[in-house]
């Protein structure tokens, strides 16, 4: 695997003694000289990593109709305006449509709150050889639920050994989950939803409600700080990607992903057909 993949995995995990605060939302001090440091030189490295993406996410895919059960299940989380769509857009965007399984989960319906918060979230869930991605996800009922008061504390305590048994449940089934949090600065999101604002072509990006969170965000921030380090776990762990620039973040996700597949070593299935009577078959058509 390449080193940069290797030191992002290490350095960007959350873990039990998470100080979210610490965290760079920039270019972090122990990034790598020899590494993309600028939007060019790492849009440089995208296409690279998207060439191996789209090659290993094929094998992902070619290896389940051989009867292989791996898949990818990678989870955005992050403040308004944190990046999450673009990551999508550009990183998930080298992948072949048929093998990407992509869900934005929104705020829930009425039938979607009948049943229990991961009821939504299971029927989303990628089959064999899928990559699927998760634009927010049922941390929402975690995260927003605490800092709106949307549930009583209790009910919210109850949801946490709850996600850990799924993710487990779902490393058990070959699903090799991927949690990001984009972690971006508040002046940061202050430019782009000024930006929103001053330019018509971002107008349909802007919600009224952006401003409502963004009076929260240090409540925001203690309950991320505390649902990091608290799910966390060998079956699915957290990375916190500096999303200050674009350009690091779409480079940070696509190395992690890169780094799952290759951990994954999908391979080609082997054929049952007699390949030289195959052959022979077509050559009689021409």
């Amino acid at each position: 695997m390449n080193q940069l993949s290797d030191l992002l995995v290490d350095r960007l995990r959350a873990g039990a003694d998470l100080r979210l605060a610490e965290r760079a939302t920039s270019v972090p001090t122990w990034w790598p000289k020899d590494a993309p440091d600028s939007k060019k030189s790492a849009a440089a490295r995208l296409e690279e990593i998207g060439a191996e993406l789209g090659e290993y996410q094929e094998r992902l895919f070619a290896a389940a109709q051989g009867g292989a059960e791996d898949s990818v299940l990678l989870i955005l989380q992050g403040m308004d305006t944190s990046g999450k769509g673009g990551i999508v857009r550009h990183v998930v965007g080298f992948f072949d449509p048929q093998g990407v399984a992509h869900h934005a989960f929104k705020a829930p319906t009425a039938q979607e709150r009948a049943h229990n918060f991961l009821w939504r979230v299971e029927k989303q869930l990628p089959g064999h050889g899928m990559v699927g991605v998760f634009d927010r996800s049922h941390y929402e009922d975690v995260l927003i639920h605490r800092v709106q008061k949307l549930s009583s504390e209790e009910v919210i305590e109850s949801r946490f050994p709850r996600i850990l048994d799924f993710e487990r449940r779902l490393a058990g089934d070959g699903v090799r989950v991927v949690k990001v949090m984009l972690h971006i600065s508040r002046d940061e999101q202050y430019q782009r939803l000024s930006e929103r604002l001053e330019r018509p072509d971002k107008h349909w990006k802007y919600a009224p409600d952006d401003i409502v969170d963004r009076l929260l965000w240090d409540e925001y921030q203690a309950v991320y700080q505390d649902v990091l380090s608290r799910t966390d776990h060998q079956a699915g762990g957290w990375y916190v990607v500096p999303a200050d620039h674009k350009w690091l973040a779409r480079l940070c996700v696509a190395e992690l992903l890169l780094h799952t597949l290759k951990d994954i070593d999908p391979q080609w299935p082997v054929t049952t057909l007699d390949i030289e009577a195959e052959k022979r078959r077509l050559e009689a058509t021409r």
